[in-house]
């Protein structure tokens, strides 16, 4: 009887903490005054979170939407380690330097590895930055030259070299992309620079089309450049998405790593096609003497001296010790597996694309060219019924994130559309996006679009 009892009584509870969720919503704009009932707080969340995309079908990230299921175990042993604190888990620091020394095998660093998890390639990338802005300016001091003005050169960039030049003063020469000219050519760059340039920034794998830049092209160049005027000017790669493919999949490429000597640092991003969590990325330096001391700061108060350099301090170590899985895990001949495969897939959906005769590819994904990435616009015949923000509109109501945007100079009244092939991106997948890309078309054949949508209509959310 008192069983039953107690059975009943958290029926009831159940019930009232269902009745109760249903009627009181959850608190949005004041600090809540008390706590609400953890199971169905839960659900409510779990209920909201629905609205957002199904990650599996956003193709515009770049980042991965799959984790095994032993790298989240991993993540969960390091949601409480504070990957900062050294000495306090110093197993974890071991497993970052491993990271560290392994990705400057993998880019043929000439020494000793040095370098250093970050967020991700952003900051990566910031570090890099900023260590080139202090060498730069250290030569001009020494040498009686104001420092005032410098100045960094580079193409159609991510964002957060953008952010880099308004957050740290510099002036960025953004070579904008030409008709014919997608990717910055070493002609032009040497135009650009000057005795106040801290750095060129070529790319491999841009974002706005996949392609990788010639860098080693643009770093004989500026050799030709330093022979007939004494102008020493570096090179950081960004190697956000092709530092974890071309060492794999394209061996071949001209040389865009160490073993360019002008090379002085790379930031790559792990949560890419490193195929780690989200939040990693990666910094390298050629050598000690390119990061410069001054940026390095020793932590004590949390026991042991620990040098940082990173913008961030304190985060959750899972995301490196889930980088080091991987790389032991899978090693060169996984990653070139799971990676050419992508490609396989990108070129697959391009060519099924081009059958359809009415888009022209700007990108297919071949490994020798770019990363794993489709990229297209429209051909040259003006009356499709739609355009491309229509397109990618149509397409979201099945799910699928691919987005329609302008590229840069020349062609920045034009749009063109991408998806990123990662290793959750199967061919049934590849088939489904077909399917409904044939049933889009199809649509706007019989129902055509008299007031296109605008590129700043398309998006749903402004990330600014």
């Amino acid at each position: 009887m008192a069983l039953h009892q107690s059975r009943h009584h958290l029926r009831d509870s159940e019930e009232q903490a269902l009745v109760d969720a249903m009627l009181s919503p959850l608190p949005k704009h004041h600090f809540p005054g008390v706590g609400r009932e953890g199971n169905s707080t839960v659900q409510l969340l779990k209920e909201e979170l629905l609205l957002d995309g199904n990650s599996k079908q956003n193709l515009a990230t770049f980042c991965q939407t799959y984790q095994a299921q032993s790298a989240m175990e991993l993540m969960a042993l390091g949601v409480d380690k504070n990957l900062i604190d050294k000495d306090e888990y110093p197993q974890t620091a071991e497993l970052e330097s491993r990271c560290v020394s392994m990705m400057a095998d993998l880019w043929n660093a000439p020494g000793a590895a040095v370098g250093c998890s970050t967020i991700g390639s952003s900051e990566a990338a910031m570090l890099g930055g900023m260590a080139a802005k202090w060498r730069w300016r250290k030569r001009r001091e020494a040498a009686g030259l104001p420092t005032d003005k410098p100045n960094m050169v580079c193409g159609s960039v991510q964002i957060c070299w953008k952010k880099f030049a308004r957050y740290w003063d510099i002036e960025m020469r953004e070579l904008e992309m030409l008709a014919g000219e997608l990717c910055i050519s070493p002609e032009r760059v040497i135009e650009a620079v000057d005795e106040n340039t801290i750095f060129v920034v070529p790319t491999l794998g841009v974002t706005y089309h996949g392609l990788y830049e010639d860098i080693e092209s643009i770093s004989k160049a500026l050799d030709d450049l330093q022979a007939r005027t004494g102008l020493d000017v570096p090179i950081h790669v960004d190697a956000a998405s092709g530092g974890f493919l071309a060492p794999f999949c394209a061996p071949d490429l001209p040389l865009w790593d160490f073993r360019l000597e002008r090379v002085k640092s790379i930031n790559a991003s792990g949560h890419k096609f490193g195929l780690a969590p989200l939040g990693v990325g990666w910094v390298l330096w050629r050598s000690q003497d390119d990061l410069p001391d001054e940026l390095v700061f020793h932590v004590t108060y949390l026991g042991g001296d620990m040098p940082t350099f990173q913008i961030n301090f304190s985060r959750p170590a899972g995301q490196v010790i889930a980088q080091y899985h991987e790389f032991v895990r899978l090693g060169r001949e996984g990653y070139r597996m799971l990676h050419m495969a992508s490609h396989a897939n990108a070129q697959y959906f391009a060519e099924k694309l081009r059958e359809m005769d009415l888009f022209k590819i700007i990108h297919d994904g071949a490994p020798d060219q770019g990363i794993p990435t489709v990229v297209w616009t429209l051909d040259d015949n003006p009356d499709h019924g739609f355009n491309l923000y229509d397109f990618a509109d149509r397409l979201r109501m099945r799910g699928w994130q691919v987005p329609a945007y302008p590229f840069t100079g020349e062609l920045e009244s034009t749009a063109f559309q991408r998806i990123l092939v990662k290793r959750d991106f199967t061919r049934d997948m590849a088939d489904l996006l077909l399917q409904d890309i044939r049933q889009a078309i199809e649509h706007f054949q019989k129902h055509p679009i008299t007031n296109n949508l605008l590129a700043a209509e398309a998006a749903s959310y402004n990330h600014l």
